[in-house]
């Protein structure tokens, strides 16, 4: 499920040298060594300096080195996970959870779910909200995982994501500021209570809703001070603590940073939250989302 070599590469950084792998390994250091040398040459990076002392992970090593240990934990966490469905397989039901998409809708939905979908049972599969895992994930929906509570966008984005979604609301927008921040004292914010802030608002292209709201700033409201983003994950809400900043999220995303204090805007803008699913989902997927079709008319 993936490549072998990237262990070998592990235990080489672990211990800081080639013979010290092999021993742990039993293997000899030119097989070690040899390993190496083939991901290098099929990744087209260098990953580790050799020096006298041992070995020392480069740059890219390093990232690398981070990586790995996800894919080859995800990669065992699957080999588990489809050995547990063995019994199960054709009502379970695997939902992907990261800290952008907490699986909420699920407790808000499994009571009626449960009278009208008996047989189908859940199961959580945790991944990390990157925006490389993102657009894989949603491209391979029906391989590790089936459905993924999200934010979408009807103009455009399912089809460049490859898959389907139902709409379970309309979310307000609202924004985050530290809990030291002036602004934390609110309740409630005009938009003129952004003025002279930095509101860190993510790239225009990433959804149609957000736009909105950005076109409606940079017409109307110019002292607000726009900060662009790339993707929406931890590290963005870190950067709004750290930074002093305003942030546009949403309520889903309260726990997401506990020194951060989500207030709502009085504008009337809002994004469409669901489940997003393959294109072609299996049987059971189908019986789960004409389920929640019926329950959310």
């Amino acid at each position: 499920m993936y490549n072998h070599k990237l262990e070998t590469f592990i235990m080489v950084a672990d211990r800081g040298s080639f013979s010290k792998a092999a021993e742990e390994l039993f293997v000899s250091p030119t097989a070690i060594i040899k390993q190496i040398n083939l991901l290098e040459n099929d990744l087209e990076v260098q990953l580790f300096d050799r020096t006298h002392r041992g070995v020392k992970l480069t740059a890219s090593g390093k990232s690398l080195y981070n990586d790995a240990k996800y894919i080859i934990g995800y990669a065992k966490d699957s080999v588990k996970r489809a050995k547990n469905a063995m019994n199960t397989e054709d009502s379970l039901v695997r939902i992907g959870t990261s800290p952008m998409t907490p699986g909420q809708f699920l407790i808000d939905l499994y009571p009626k779910l449960s009278e009208l979908c008996p047989e189908i049972k859940f199961t959580l599969v945790p991944y990390d909200n990157t925006p490389e895992n993102a657009k894989e994930i949603l491209k391979n929906l029906g391989q590790n995982i089936d459905i993924i509570p999200g934010y979408f966008d009807l103009d455009g984005y399912l089809e460049w994501r490859g898959c389907s979604a139902i709409e379970l609301a309309k979310i307000p927008l609202r924004v985050a500021v530290p809990i030291k921040h002036k602004l934390a004292a609110k309740n409630m914010l005009e938009i003129k209570d952004l003025y002279g802030e930095n509101l860190m608002l993510i790239k225009r292209g990433w959804n149609s809703h957000v736009d909105l709201l950005r076109d409606d700033l940079l017409a109307n409201h110019q002292a607000v001070n726009l900060i662009d983003f790339d993707f929406f994950e931890v590290g963005v809400f870190n950067q709004c603590e750290i930074t002093g900043s305003v942030l546009m999220t949403v309520d889903h995303w309260k726990n997401v940073h506990p020194l951060l204090k989500i207030i709502p805007v009085r504008w009337d803008y809002t994004i469409p939250f669901g489940i997003l699913y393959s294109n072609e989902p299996t049987t059971i997927i189908k019986r789960l989302i004409d389920a929640i079709k019926s329950i959310n008319l």
